[in-house]
């Protein structure tokens, strides 16, 4: 079966005539502390926040609002996913329960840790005086034997396929056809022993540490921030089974994250649901319930920003991971 990377490469290949740019993009250090300047909010609320150049303003806002406002003949693909619901039947299972499930499946070691990761996202940009636009990106990053790795960005989105895609590359929201590439970049060899390049550990308070680490916060980390972690983690490493277990028990003993019961993620995977509650937003985290692991992330506002236009029960992000 040909490489993920490759499916995506011929589904839309880079055009040699295409334009090259001065500013290379941030190595893996700079853009785990970018997105932590990003996401941190105070007293623990994240928010992401889309900054366009004052230079295109006109520009950007006729472009956003015929995008917002346009008829349903062109039916672009800009619509905010609706949050994930949980299913109102179903038996809600304990994180304990499960990390007791990852367990037993960990004694196969099947599978296996590898590095690089797959991952769907959809995140909103927000602006001080422009309406909200959901970006949707597909990015898939392999890593060779030699240590250097390739990492194919596309604007693609599973919900709405064969459709145009809102993208903000180069600071200017525009549509571009399904499986644009936004970023394809080949990095050299790099052999850093620091998180979250280093191997995580299959041991729970090992990969607790692990995970202070690679985002430069405390052993003693708290719910917010260990989901956060979560992310870094799983954007680095497809995890093994081993791994899995040991952070489903990180996430057993994680202080105010409640079973919710089943869902079907944005990927038509079926997983359990677990909450976490703070003021002005809610996440959510999908896990496997026969092997334990993160199926994904979603944060929704709970309370409404109308300097943004944002809703209450609007999508701030979501991550879906795969293997």
């Amino acid at each position: 079966m040909a490489d993920d990377l490759d499916l995506l490469r011929l589904a839309n290949p880079l055009p040699a005539d295409g334009p090259h740019y001065g500013d290379g993009p941030l190595d893996h250090h700079a853009e785990r502390h970018l997105n932590r300047l990003l996401h941190e909010r105070p007293a623990g609320r994240r928010r992401t926040r889309l900054l366009w150049s004052l230079a295109t303003g006109a520009v950007v806002a006729t472009t956003a609002l015929t995008l917002l406002l346009s008829g349903p003949s062109t039916a672009p693909a800009v619509a905010a996913p609706r949050p994930l619901i949980v299913q109102a039947d179903s038996t809600p299972v304990s994180l304990r329960q499960l990390a007791e499930r990852a367990e037993a499946v960990a004694t196969d070691a099947s599978p296996r840790l590898r590095k690089g990761t797959h991952a769907q996202s959809w995140s909103l940009g927000m602006s001080d005086d422009k309406p909200p636009i959901t970006l949707p990106q597909e990015r898939v990053v392999r890593w060779k034997a030699d240590g250097s790795h390739t990492e194919l960005v596309v604007a693609t989105d599973p919900l709405h396929p064969g459709r145009p895609v809102l993208s903000d590359a180069n600071g200017d929201p525009h549509l571009v056809e399904d499986r644009h590439v936004i970023n394809r970049q080949t990095y050299p060899p790099s052999w850093s022993d620091a998180p979250p390049e280093s191997p995580p550990p299959h041991d729970p308070a090992k990969l607790r540490a692990y995970l202070a680490e690679a985002t430069n916060t405390h052993d003693s980390m708290d719910t917010p921030e260990l989901l956060y972690a979560v992310g870094v983690l799983l954007d680095n490493w497809t995890l093994g089974a081993p791994e899995t277990a040991a952070l489903a028990e990180l996430l057993a003993d994680a202080e105010g994250l409640r079973p919710a019961g089943q869902v079907t993620d944005r990927l038509g995977r079926r997983g359990q649901a677990y909450v976490y509650d703070a003021p002005g937003y809610r996440r959510m985290l999908i896990m496997d319930p026969s092997t334990g692991a993160v199926l994904g992330l979603e944060t929704v506002y709970t309370k409404a920003m109308p300097e943004y236009g944002v809703k209450a029960g609007a999508v701030e992000d979501y991550s879906a991971w795969m293997r």
